[in-house]
């Protein structure tokens, strides 16, 4: 096994030397707490972008708010293509705040329009709640493209950990019928088979940023009934089929649990007909991309995302990705 970058292992280290407590010791609220206190030692501050507003929408489950980013350098009536974000999370932490610096970077990279989706969390709102959050969100999304200035022919959706499994079943339910098109998926390091502890389970390092013992921790908040997890939805590895979903950017992380299902998706959206582009970050650990502050490579992988967007959505680039870096 590849050893950890020394970026990571200077995170693990202080980590250690502040008596940070495992996110599976905590009960969910204070690991929320927990989680909201650590980033700004761990992100950088967001990006400046054209636009940022706050919109509540209907819900399944109530009001549903979203945020929506249009990327610096964009005019302001422009119809921009869109990607969903999904935030990562482990289906019990995370909000739109926690995932601002990513959205801002991905609108300005991407040149495009990003909505964040603050999706019900677990374990008060378990499986499928949140399936059905994103749901609703890329629905009004999609109806309301011409007030929102998004390109509804251009759509892709995508999210990290958990946000990316369930960007991975949105694309499916799309390929289905059940959903709006969507034009590509970006899974960065997903979870996409709750029902089975892969190799890279018995293979991760102790005290990583996301643990075995912390999968396990969030699959039994958010699936805690285990026919649940056999459900493509919860699962989306466990479809019958992947072919014809939307073409797919998968990321994965050599330090991560869910490192071998993420590679597997990959291996079987290829396998099926589905055009798959991969990055793999062998030294690298599960989360990296809200480190910014710790993990130097986070902004070069986030710039590569940007890139491949531009290149799905076919847009020129601006070279802007916020006037504090001009």
């Amino acid at each position: 096994m590849i050893a950890p970058h020394p970026d990571v292992l200077a995170l693990i280290a202080a980590g250690r030397t502040a008596g940070s407590l495992p996110f599976e010791a905590m009960a969910p609220e204070q690991a929320r707490q927990a989680y909201a206190a650590r980033r700004p030692l761990v992100q950088e501050p967001p990006d400046q972008v054209a636009e940022l507003r706050n919109i509540t929408i209907d819900g399944p489950g109530g009001p549903l708010p979203l945020r929506l980013y249009r990327g610096a350098g964009t005019d302001r009536d422009a119809i921009l293509p869109c990607l969903i974000y999904l935030h990562g999370g482990g289906w019990v932490l995370g909000n739109l705040d926690s995932h601002d610096g990513i959205c801002c970077r991905l609108a300005n990279e991407a040149q495009c329009c990003v909505v964040a989706v603050d999706y019900r969390l677990a374990p008060e709102h378990r499986f499928p709640a949140a399936v059905e959050d994103c749901a609703a969100a890329l629905n009004y999304i999609s109806q309301q493209a011409k007030t929102l200035r998004i390109d509804p022919s251009r759509i892709a959706v995508g999210g990290d950990s958990a946000g990316g499994n369930l960007a991975a079943v949105l694309s499916l339910m799309a390929r289905d019928g059940q959903l709006p098109q969507v034009l590509h998926q970006v899974l960065l390091y997903p979870a996409v088979d709750l029902s089975v502890e892969g190799e890279s389970y018995k293979a991760t390092t102790v005290g990583m940023t996301i643990t075995p013992a912390t999968m396990r921790y969030f699959i039994d908040h958010y699936a805690p009934d285990p026919a649940s997890r056999e459900d493509w939805r919860s699962s989306p590895l466990k479809s019958s089929s992947l072919a014809g979903a939307p073409s797919a950017l998968v990321m994965t992380c050599g330090h991560d649990p869910l490192r071998e299902e993420g590679r597997a998706y990959a291996r079987r959206l290829e396998q099926e007909g589905v055009p798959v582009t991969t990055l793999h970050m062998s030294a690298h650990t599960h989360g990296m991309l809200t480190l910014s502050k710790v993990i130097s490579a986070s902004a070069g992988v986030l710039a590569f995302i940007g890139a491949h967007l531009r290149d799905v959505f076919n847009v020129a680039h601006q070279n802007v990705r916020g006037v504090d870096q001009a």
